[in-house]
Formats: structure tokens, C-alpha cells, sequence
């Protein structure tokens, strides 16, 4: 029988969660779309943003995959192809550690790039900081679980209890005593992530829901150089930069020359007189 606090954790808040990061997002999209970027410091400093970005980015992406293959992946599918608990288990420790490492240095990088550079240090907003006050202690604790399987192999339940619970998420059918039997350690990473996603819309994590994923497919630009050599019938080009005298100008100097001419021939005659 599951308590009233397990039903509210882990049958309540997660669709509490859905509907802010749904609304959320719709909202960020709706009324603040100017503001929808990573704000970019790369302009500051590029030195230790170009180790930096790429280690947490490719990192948090090979953490996100291999969250998706352990919650969404059937513990009897993998059995089916063939692939033993064991076997699972090494791989999940090996892919996970070198993931969450990644990400963790690549984070620890950025944040040290944003304090220790000036100009980078005054664009960050309160904002950021709670973002990274929240990624932080969302790998930390995600990083802690995987590390606490290599003593306990209990922990490694997750796959008969947090997914499961994740799957049935889904279809409307919570599986709270799946989730309520998981280990402590799994708890406070799911509770912490809740939170972390509840943020994420009004965060410059945002960014993330559009990526420009169709530059790998755009097709490649052809630029063509002005030809120098003048075509039979063409127009003859001009350079750009030759001096080009306005009609403002032009007019100015003829009224001038007219006016000037016209005074020295008053002159003329008025002294032959």
C-alpha cells in the first residue's frame, strides 16, 4: 500500500512537472522570444570556452542518451537480443562514468570561465546562477548513483523499479510502488531533476528546444566571385569605393562657379570703365 507522500512524489508531481515545462515553454515561446538564447559570452573569452563547451555538451548529450536506453528500453527486450545482466550492468557503469565525468569537468570549466573572466562574470544574471546551482547538484547526485552501483549492486533495481514507474508515466498509470521501492540514492536524483526541469523554460537552458539540428541537412551555400574579365556585351562594372559626386553636390559647385564667374566679370568691366 503506498503512502499518501509516495502518491503525491511520484504520481502527482510528475505530471505537475509536464504541464510547466509544457506551459512554460509555450509562454518563453509566446511572450519572450527575444529572449530566447544562450546570451553567448563567446566574444569575451574563446581560449577555455572552446575546451569547456564542447566536453559538457557532447557529455550531457551522451547522458541524455543513455537515460533514454535504461528508463524506456524493457529489461526483457535486452534479454531477448541476447545481452546478460552482467554485461548490461558493465556497460551502463562504463558509458554512464565517462558521461557524467564529461559533463562534470566540461560545467566545472564554464563556471570557472564565468567567475575568473570579467566581462563574462558582469553578463551573468541571478538566473544563471540558479541553473548552475541546479545542473550541479542534479549530476552530482546522478553521478553519485552510478558511482554507488559499483559497491551495491542493488542499485542497479532501477531497471525494475524507477523504469517501469517511468514507462507507466506515460500511458496515465503510475507505477508508484515501482518508484517507492527504488533506492534512496534514485529518489533524491529524480526529485532533483523535477526540479531542474520545472526551471529549464525560464532558464537559457531553453535553447536547447531549438537546436539548429537542420544545418546538418541544409544544403551547402555557392558563392560566386565578381568575374574580372568583361563579358562581350555586358555592362562594365565599377568599383564600389571610386569617389561618386552627389546631385547636391554637383548642383552646388555649378551655382557656384556661375555666381564666382558672374562677380569677376562685374569686376572686369567696372575697371575698364
Amino acid at each position: 500500500m503506498s503512502s499518501v507522500i509516495d502518491i503525491l512524489l511520484w504520481g502527482v508531481l510528475p505530471y505537475v512537472v509536464l504541464l510547466v515545462v509544457i506551459g512554460g515553454t509555450i509562454w518563453r515561446y509566446k511572450y519572450d522570444q527575444f529572449g530566447w538564447t544562450t546570451r553567448s559570452s563567446q566574444l569575451y573569452e574563446s581560449r577555455l570556452l572552446r575546451i569547456a563547451s564542447p566536453l559538457f555538451h557532447f557529455g550531457i548529450l551522451a547522458v541524455l542518451v543513455g537515460h533514454i536506453v535504461g528508463l524506456v528500453i524493457p529489461k526483457s527486450w535486452t534479454d531477448a537480443v541476447g545481452v546478460s545482466e552482467h554485461m548490461y550492468h558493465m556497460l551502463a557503469l562504463t558509458i554512464g562514468i565517462f558521461a557524467g565525468v564529461g559533463t562534470f569537468v566540461g560545467m566545472a570549466l564554464l563556471i570557472y570561465r564565468r567567475r575568473k573572466t570579467g566581462p563574462v562574470f558582469m553578463a551573468t544574471t541571478t538566473n544563471d546562477k540558479v541553473m548552475y546551482v541546479l545542473l550541479v547538484v542534479t549530476l552530482t547526485a546522478g553521478l553519485l548513483t552510478t558511482i554507488l552501483s559499483l559497491w551495491d549492486t542493488s542499485e542497479t533495481s532501477y531497471r525494475d523499479t524507477v523504469s517501469p514507474w517511468f514507462r507507466s508515466i506515460w500511458i496515465l498509470q503510475p507505477d508508484v510502488g515501482a518508484m517507492a521501492a527504488a533506492p534512496i540514492s534514485f529518489h533524491v536524483h529524480v526529485l532533483f531533476a523535477f526540479v531542474l526541469f520545472m526551471a529549464w523554460p525560464f532558464t537559457r537552458l531553453v535553447h536547447a528546444f531549438t537546436a539548429p539540428l537542420h544545418y546538418l541537412f541544409r544544403p551547402y551555400i555557392v558563392y560566386r566571385s565578381r568575374d574580372r574579365v568583361t563579358r562581350s556585351g555586358s555592362v562594365p562594372t565599377r568599383r564600389g569605393w571610386d569617389p561618386v559626386g552627389t546631385q547636391d553636390r554637383h548642383n552646388s559647385g555649378y551655382r557656384g562657379a556661375r555666381s564666382g564667374g558672374s562677380t569677376r566679370r562685374e569686376k572686369s568691366g567696372s575697371g575698364s570703365r
